[in-house]
């Protein structure tokens, strides 16, 4: 009887050990596996920050470099300013990109990382402008002395803490794992060495950029608006007489509460539903967005339709004077553009985009924020200097023209100027070409879709 049990159970449980080993040898071969698949994803990890380390080094160098060469010419020699400012921008852009590449999530680098954003901004907006007829002025030399002094110290730095971390070793992924770790790194001289940059640069007297650049950086506050603060109450009311829905279907919740940035969501109840919401600011009560959140169907209206359809809803909710400048079709959905018109001419920082669904061409959706901000009825247009006739005789005498109009943009130097807008094809392309109305130079050019014409555009004006 045993030997019969046992010439039946032995191959049983030989099969089971065999497979018992077979299953270790496999987990251990992955586990080997997903060992050397870590080890190679830590190696190459640990190179891209020791590159990017030492490439940061190195523009920080090639920096105060240039900053010297700036400051080192006469002051009229506005071609070599125009080509160092050109080299710091591009060295600045570089310098960026590197430190957003390391590990500071455990060190803080926020004020070095402030001061190349500025320092890039101002190069380049400098570097743009037509020196020849607004040369540097004294301020903006003594702020590239500055900086030259300022350069140097953070190269030097960054010197010191690249010697340190070769000459002990030292590797950037222990760094990158320190928050995770329960003892910590075992060496702090990378995290060191970057705080005390940081902490340098905090110390730095604050540079006054000019008016170009700290419009840039300055926070568009709805402090700007002037206007007083309005209750929940009142936006409750302002919710329902956006839809046309009695307010005991509005809940109101106030955002940001106490801070600059506070602001209302009105909320559209159906049956204690949610079936709309819609933004409003604190101060005057402004809509700053609106979203329907009905179920968008199948395409069947055309691009002319939903146009007609979101013109006539912004005329409904008291937005006059809106002109359609852009379309952007996606699937069942088509984004339209508005902008304010003064006159004959086309006000692009007043922007309202409409969001319609292609199904029946209803408005689902609306971003007021840059109309509510920039908004002026009474906003001065200067007279052209340029007449259309001067103007299109700086076109590319290949680019087949197609529509133009006078508009008001803001150029790259956060500045507003009126300008020849012209829209046409040149190499097979639509472009949109922007041509000041005072000194006939090109102050913007953009590549657009097909679709990015409504055809309500495409008339002159």
């Amino acid at each position: 009887m045993y030997k019969r049990l046992s010439s039946v159970l032995f191959p049983i449980v030989a099969l089971l050990m065999i497979g018992a080993f077979v299953w270790g040898y496999r987990e251990s071969q992955m586990r080997k596996q997903v060992s050397l698949q870590a080890k190679s994803m830590s190696i190459k990890a640990e190179n891209q920050y020791q590159r990017a380390f030492h490439d940061l080094s190195f523009h920080m160098d090639q920096l105060h470099s240039q900053l010297g060469n700036a400051v080192a010419v006469h002051n009229t020699s506005h071609a070599m300013h125009r080509k160092c400012l050109m080299n710091v921008w591009r060295i600045t852009s570089e310098a960026q990109n590197e430190v957003n590449q390391l590990p500071l999530n455990v060190m803080p680098f926020n004020h070095a990382k402030d001061l190349l954003s500025h320092v890039s901004t101002f190069s380049y907006q400098t570097a743009v402008r037509d020196l020849d007829h607004e040369p540097l002025n004294e301020k903006e030399l003594s702020n590239l002395k500055t900086l030259y002094n300022n350069s140097r110290e953070i190269s030097k730095s960054m010197h010191e803490v690249r010697a340190k971390a070769l000459s002990k070793n030292l590797r950037w992924t222990d760094v990158e794992q320190a928050p995770g770790a329960q003892t910590g790194p075992k060496d702090n001289t990378i995290i060191d060495g970057f705080k005390t940059v940081d902490k340098k640069v905090e110390g730095y007297k604050e540079l006054d950029w000019g008016p170009s650049v700290a419009t840039i950086y300055a926070k568009r506050s709805v402090k700007k608006l002037n206007l007083p603060v309005v209750s929940a109450e009142q936006i409750k009311r302002n919710a329902a007489e956006f839809t046309g829905k009695p307010e005991s279907q509005i809940r109101v919740q106030e955002n940001g509460k106490g801070t600059e940035w506070a602001s209302y969501t009105a909320t559209l109840l159906n049956k204690q539903k949610a079936v709309a919401t819609m933004d409003f600011t604190k101060k005057g009560g402004k809509l700053i967005s609106y979203h329907d959140m009905r179920e968008v169907g199948p395409k069947k209206v055309t691009r002319n339709e939903a146009i007609r359809h979101a013109s006539e809803f912004l005329a409904q909710k008291g937005y006059k004077g809106m002109k359609p400048v852009a379309y952007d079709e996606r699937t069942n959905l088509a984004a339209i553009t508005y902008a304010s018109v003064q006159g004959d001419v086309i006000i692009y920082p007043e922007k309202i985009t409409v969001r319609s669904g292609l199904d029946n061409g209803t408005v689902t959706g609306l971003q007021a924020s840059d109309y509510v901000h920039e908004h002026n009825p009474h906003r001065h247009i200067p007279k052209a200097k340029l007449d259309l006739k001067a103007a299109r005789a700086k076109l590319n005498p290949e680019f087949r023209e197609t529509y133009h109009r006078k508009a008001l943009i803001e150029n790259e130097l956060s500045k507003e100027v009126l300008c020849y807008e012209f829209g046409g094809k040149i190499n097979g392309s639509i472009y949109r070409i922007y041509i000041n109305a005072d000194t006939g130079m090109e102050e913007t050019i953009e590549q657009v879709k097909d679709s990015d014409e409504p055809q309500a555009t495409a008339s002159n004006v």
